[in-house]
């Protein structure tokens, strides 16, 4: 699930169990419809995009910067308190 900055749901996507989440960021980083903003063309792409240590993986961050979006992942073996859980909030409150 791909939410805004308010937990508001964006792009959904259904898997099977056995698949990996981070095999699906691209396709549900495609599935995110237009960004409006307050005045021009709608953004194709978020600017940044949060994840947890699951998605932690240079492939994915290197794909994400070829697609203009900055990716903000949480690294694996580095101690919790990086500040990423204060942002991340609104998708677990979505889940809820």
């Amino acid at each position: 699930m791909s939410v805004d900055r308010h937990g508001t749901p964006l792009a959904i996507t259904l898997t099977g169990g056995n698949r990996h989440d981070a095999t699906q960021l691209l396709p549900r980083l495609d599935a995110v419809p237009p960004i409006r903003g307050l005045r021009g063309r709608p953004s194709r792409k978020p600017r940044r995009l949060y994840a947890d240590r699951g998605y932690d993986f240079d492939k994915y961050r290197r794909l994400l910067w070829k697609c203009g979006v900055k990716p903000l992942i949480a690294r694996r073996g580095v101690a919790h308190g990086s500040g990423l859980g204060e942002v991340r909030w609104v998708v677990e409150r979505a889940f809820a």
